[in-house]
């Protein structure tokens, strides 16, 4: 367990289908406590070599008390992976994986506004350098904006009247917060919804969009496509159906058209026993693919 809570997902799973060999450049592209590093580390050989990335610059941290000289971390977004790996001298890379889910670390940042669970600012960026705040976009979005986005990241049926509550709470001089926000939405759903909190889609979707995860999503996978040799591999770990919709079609379309993957590693999920460690990790879904 790393920073007191932080557990990695699928660590052996997605690794093992790295399958670090001798004399390979791996790459960790979105580093975050380091866990994937750290196992990558164990199982490489002396001559191998790991770079890691995160679009989060405070995980530096994490990386900062690994000393091995086969190791190095850059802050920048896994979109950009192959630019990146570029600048650390890297033009072909064996292997690679993406951990797309929050950190435990992220979410208990009270002032990052990533949980609903305290009132934390309008914020909900995971690179503070490139994007803008969740309440810059809160201030000017219409009514039809916010509802868009809510049912289309968040899948959420009720997007309609958690758009109109948030907007006239903003009319009202009444969402300065995330406790606010997520008041505004118990208040257009009712708290009567099961286990999930009513705010969890709402949060999801605006989270989503403030940080063009979709679209950096695609953008990152076409980049390690780039980067990706003959006989390289990746590891994607997905969290929610829209992420995983995008990592499947992505190399579906690529088989499809003659392209390069042609090889399922694995298609994998947590073990019962992991789930009961982390619940956490119970949405969690990895795909692993060869380039041939």
């Amino acid at each position: 367990m790393l920073d007191g809570s932080h557990v990695p997902v699928l660590v052996e799973q997605a690794v093992g289908c790295l399958a670090p060999q001798r004399g390979g450049t791996y790459i960790d592209a979105t580093f975050g406590a380091g866990g994937h590093s750290r196992e990558i580390l164990a199982r490489l050989p002396d001559s191998g070599r790991l770079l890691a990335a995160d679009c989060d610059a405070s995980v530096a941290r994490f990386a900062q008390p690994i000393s091995d000289r086969r190791f190095c971390f850059v802050h920048g977004n896994f979109c950009r992976i192959d630019q990146i790996a570029a600048g650390a001298g890297i033009d072909q890379a064996a292997g690679i994986i993406m951990d797309l889910g929050m950190s435990s670390m992220q979410l208990a940042d009270a002032g990052r506004g990533f949980s609903f669970a305290r009132a934390a600012p309008l914020d909900m960026r995971l690179d503070p350098d490139n994007d803008r705040p969740l309440a810059d976009w809160l201030r000017s979005a219409s009514e039809k904006e916010i509802g868009r986005v809510i049912r289309r990241f968040g899948q959420e049926r009720n997007w309609r009247s958690i758009a109109a509550a948030i907007v006239e709470r903003r009319r009202q001089r009444r969402l300065a917060d995330t406790a606010d926000l997520s008041e505004a939405v118990a208040s257009a759903l009712g708290r009567g919804r099961g286990r999930i909190h009513p705010a969890t889609r709402t949060f999801q979707a605006l989270r989503i969009h403030v940080n063009r995860e979709l679209n950096r999503l695609s953008e990152g996978l076409a980049a390690a496509e780039r980067l990706l040799g003959k006989g390289g591999r990746i590891a994607v770990i997905s969290f929610h159906s829209l992420e995983d919709r995008i990592v499947r079609d992505f190399f579906a379309a690529g088989n499809q058209g003659g392209a390069s993957w042609t090889r399922i590693i694995r298609l994998g999920r947590p073990t019962p026993e992991e789930e009961e460690e982390n619940p956490r990790s119970r949405s969690a879904r990895l795909r692993a693919f060869e380039r041939l």
